[in-house]
């Protein structure tokens, strides 16, 4: 296409036409060098960032096609036009090349992908290999210990369910390796019936060994047989006048019955398998993904990627596969709604992350296709929930920015909160919530630190700074928060292009809290984000709070106004954030020592301190010939613990 047509073409795309040739002319660059053969390519803008990650056959051939500008459409030419650089990875087989893209792009997240955004891991059940009396327990990450692992489970409340039940029928153990060592007597798990205490030697090694077999057995698909099997020796029993025993096996045949009745789909004649259906309405597309392990139903989940609107089902389906296995099990069998272009390829590449044949079909009958549609049912109703609540969302965000005098709907806010017990243990805490409403994986906390010099801070960000760890400074506190959170922005992202700066910060409390919001937003030169303080009301009765903002007087809201509620929420899910990271905290500390802290102490030298002096306090008080007589301790490990406690400063 000639530069004069291509010009044409860009204008009327809103694309300037000399960036969009600077785009394409280095892209035409690339091309002199780059191989026919398989690989992955990266678009880069001018400030570093991942614009585009793609795979292709010949990276020559594809790379070349973003040249021809008439043939894009309006959003390839924006990528096209915001291109600086290139890299590119070359690969063995376009397999590798899928596999290799859907990690990139979860590494980068370029805004020109199809995203997936929730991508945590499922939980699992693992039966321990290596022990003589199995352990069963709930497992997530990698699984690196000796054992069989079940699932995926959906959510872990399907595991918990699913563990009880376990330790009701099978009578399992699910204490630690070091607590059932160190036990001498059943723990309250045996007296409520839902262990068989081998810790205290109630069982023999054999029988365990029984019912961990019965267990795995269960979880691979064999529940009827177990409970068939479960039945005939409640029968024996029974004959025999063996009532108690009788009534252990009803209480075990109930137990997987229960589980038995909350499978509200029949998998038919599948065993392993994951349905994965997508609906799309309204530019927005949701992925249903349902598991079944051993013919049981083991939950689903609703995901919805981020995508442009002209992005087809069956492309946003096939991005979003690439991307889901990338860190999951893969099964044998995996159903899909549509039919995918790229379906065989995509079949061998799960095929080579899973070491063998993983068949990928989309059915069009028998009850194969019964479950996707299930599915994709699912799939239809909860998009048609998203939707509803994305309109309430935004319309309390229209709220929100009337009450406020915004200029726009808020796109991101940003609330902070700080929690401590008397200045100890401090930490702050920032949640962010948007028009699909809360985004946890943004949420942040932050250690409150002592007051030491940084690099990066002007003196009057330090002077704000001095004094943060003193006992409840909550003014200190928040100033650190918000001085660290945006110096940070300011550094990464000072042409805010990567959408993580805030429309509105909220911060909790009153008047003070909004003036050290203010000063650091001077102090850093920021005077576009917008900021308020939400104060609790008389009494801290909710209902009742007041709302200041910057050279205003502080305002309340009928108890009865949405907007209020919704500024309740998003302050009482930062408070619980807050609590929360704190609890941890100061849980962690009260299994730790003060000696934990001195270099070149380690196990042994705190174990041998602690059995001569009773107590880390009386290792403190203690003078230099006093530690040296202490098993280990040589004279400068002395003479290092005494300076530890008894130096200034």
């Amino acid at each position: 296409m000639s530069r004069e047509r291509e010009a044409d073409t860009n204008s009327r795309s809103g694309v300037a036409p000399d960036v969009a040739a600077t785009g394409v002319g280095v892209i035409e660059a690339q091309l002199k060098t780059l191989p026919a053969s398989p690989g992955v390519y990266r678009m880069v803008n001018a400030q570093g960032a991942v614009l585009y990650v793609g795979k292709a056959k010949s990276l020559k051939k594809r790379v070349a096609s973003y040249t021809n500008l008439k043939r894009q459409s309006n959003r390839l030419r924006r990528m096209v036009g915001e291109t600086a650089t290139m890299e590119f990875v070359t690969t063995h087989t376009e397999a590798e090349a899928l596999l290799l893209e859907a990690n990139l792009i979860k590494r980068y997240g370029p805004r020109y992908n199809i995203l997936l955004r929730d991508d945590k891991s499922f939980p699992s059940i693992l039966v321990t290999g290596d022990h003589p009396f199995a352990q069963i327990f709930k497992h997530r990450g990698a699984r690196n210990r000796k054992g069989d692992y079940f699932g995926p489970f959906a959510s872990v409340w399907a595991v918990n369910e699913t563990l009880t039940v376990l330790q009701r029928a099978f009578l399992l153990r699910s204490c630690s390796d070091a607590v059932f060592a160190n036990r001498t007597r059943p723990c309250l798990l045996y007296q409520i019936k839902r262990c068989s205490a081998p810790c205290a030697g109630r069982i023999v090694e054999a029988d365990y060994g029984a019912l961990v077999n019965q267990a795995r057995a269960f979880l691979a698909g064999g529940s009827r047989r177990i409970q068939k099997a479960l039945a005939g020796q409640m029968q024996v029993a029974s004959d025999a006048l063996a009532f108690e025993q009788a009534a252990q096996y009803r209480d075990r045949i109930r137990a997987l019955t229960r589980i038995q009745a909350r499978q509200d789909i029949n998998p038919g004649n599948i065993d392993d398998a994951d349905v994965i259906a997508a609906h799309q309405a309204g530019g927005q597309t949701c992925i249903q993904v349902f598991f079944f392990r051993g013919g049981s139903n083991y939950g689903n989940r609703a995901y919805y990627p981020s995508h442009a609107r002209d992005d087809g089902v069956a492309k946003v389906l096939e991005a979003f596969i690439g991307q889901f296995y990338d860190n999951k099990p893969v099964p044998r069998l995996v159903l899909v709604s549509h039919r995918l272009e790229n379906q065989a390829l995509i079949a061998e590449a799960l095929g080579v992350r899973a070491g063998r044949r993983v068949q990928l079909s989309a059915p069009v009958r028998g009850d194969r296709r019964k479950l996707v549609a299930h599915a994709l049912a699912n799939a239809r109703e909860a998009l048609s929930r998203r939707v509803a609540q994305s309109a309430s969302q935004r319309r309390l965000l229209e709220g929100l920015a009337g009450i406020l005098d915004l200029e726009a709907p808020p796109e991101r806010i940003e609330v902070y909160d700080n929690s401590h017990v008397s200045g100890t243990k401090a930490v702050g805490a920032m949640i962010v919530a948007g028009p699909d409403g809360l985004v946890k994986n943004a949420y942040r906390k932050f250690t409150i630190r002592s007051a030491t010099a940084r690099p990066g801070l002007g003196d009057a960000q330090q002077a704000g700074l001095d004094g943060e760890a003193s006992a409840g400074d909550d003014y200190a506190m928040m100033r650190e928060v918000l001085t660290r959170r945006f110096s940070r922005a300011l550094k990464e992202d000072p042409d805010r292009t990567r959408g993580q700066w805030p429309d509105l910060v909220l911060v909790d409390g009153g008047a003070g809290q909004l003036g050290v919001a203010r000063d650091v937003f001077q102090e850093l030169g920021i005077d576009d984000v917008a900021i308020a303080a939400v104060a609790k009301g008389p009494d801290r009765n909710a209902g009742r709070e007041r709302i200041f903002r910057p050279d205003c007087t502080p305002m309340s809201l009928e108890s009865s106004d949405p907007v209020l509620y919704f500024i309740q929420r998003l302050r009482d899910e930062a408070h619980r954030f807050a609590i929360g990271a704190h609890r941890a905290k100061r849980s962690k500390a009260l299994g730790q020592s003060t000696l934990d802290d001195i270099p070149g102490i380690g196990a042994k030298r705190k174990k041998a301190l602690l059995h001569h002096f009773g107590a880390a306090s009386a290792v403190a008080q203690a003078g230099r010939a006093d530690l040296e007589a202490v098993e280990g301790i040589n004279k400068a490990t002395a003479n290092k613990i005494y300076d530890w406690f008894h130096t200034e400063g």
